[in-house]
């Protein structure tokens, strides 16, 4: 697995006006990084026209971008298209919709050869059954393939739409059904190492609630979160910055020197079981930052009083 921080992600349909500005970091220079989206966000008779507004982003990118830049497929004939355009070298890597067991290596054997890193997206049926994400693993796990995954994406919309339904208003997506899928995701993936990310918040109107649902995101260990609209970004990108004390006690728990069990913070910290805690908060705190003088959010439940 790579273990790469991820923050917040932009969606951009790639029949977006400013595609090369966005790739080469100049439309907005706090982003981290940016999905360029030939899926769900482009409409079946806007698809000719989305690839090649894509292709003349790539030939003319720079080659080196200050941004992470993937492009999220529409089937294994888009992924091979894109791979035929000049500079597609350039792409971080890709995402794969709709991944399962079944599809994964349509799309593995096409970059198998090349430097690009995946991140598969769990949003089937098959996400509702425990043993088909179990052989989906496996499928992860092998040799040649586990080393070029860099997180698994979770669909939260194609999800919720399985089951009839779509986000509310006036809760987190914890409080759908949902949040027990998300739970046995993480449970059934992350011991094995894959990283997981959170699914997209449609609401724009209602920073309170983002702002809930990033920190329960976080709760559950997830790495990430994609934005549907860049005035996202910030508030999301800002619950992956460090308290100051995570960080002390992360470094002492890291130090070859200190004691088996120690108190710190007012908690009881444990080196043999949260080594891999300290590895992350050390991470995040070196790139996403730290709060100033402990002023961390605190999860509101009057925000989301379901």
């Amino acid at each position: 697995m790579v273990n790469k921080p991820l923050g917040a992600s932009l969606y951009v349909p790639t029949t977006h006006k400013d595609l090369l500005e966005i790739a080469n970091g100049e439309k907005m220079p706090k982003l981290r990084s940016v999905i360029f989206c030939t899926e769900d966000a482009v409409a079946d008779r806007e698809l000719s026209y989305a690839l090649f507004n894509l292709s003349m982003m790539l030939e003319n990118m720079d080659a080196v971008g200050v941004l992470d830049r993937f492009v999220r497929v529409r089937n294994p004939e888009v992924l091979e298209r894109v791979l035929a355009m000049k500079g597609a070298e350039n792409l971080t890597g890709f995402v794969i919709p709709k991944a399962t067991s079944a599809n994964f290596d349509s799309y593995f054997r096409l970059v198998k050869n090349t430097g690009h890193l995946l991140m598969p997206t769990l949003e089937t049926a098959e996400v509702f059954d425990d043993l088909e994400m179990a052989r989906f693993r496996d499928v992860l796990r092998a040799p040649g393939v586990v080393g070029r995954i860099l997180a698994l994406r979770i669909g939260g919309n194609d999800l919720l739409a399985l089951l009839g339904i779509r986000r509310p208003r006036t809760m987190t997506i914890y409080r759908t059904p949902l949040g027990q899928v998300i739970a046995r995701l993480v449970t059934t993936f992350a011991p094995y190492g894959f990283r997981l990310t959170a699914p997209v918040f449609e609401h724009l109107d209602n920073d309170a609630l983002l702002d809930a649902e990033v920190l329960e995101d976080l709760a559950h260990g997830l790495v990430g979160k994609t934005a549907i609209h860049p005035d996202q970004l910030a508030l999301i990108e800002s619950h992956y910055r460090v308290q100051p004390i995570d960080v002390a006690v992360a470094e002492k728990i890291m130090d070859q020197d200190s004691p088996a069990v120690f108190k710190m913070g007012n908690s009881m910290c444990e080196v043999a079981t949260h080594r891999a805690w300290a590895q992350t908060v050390i991470q995040q705190a070196n790139y996403f930052g730290t709060y100033p003088n402990n002023n961390f959010p605190v999860y509101n439940p009057i925000a989301d009083p379901n």
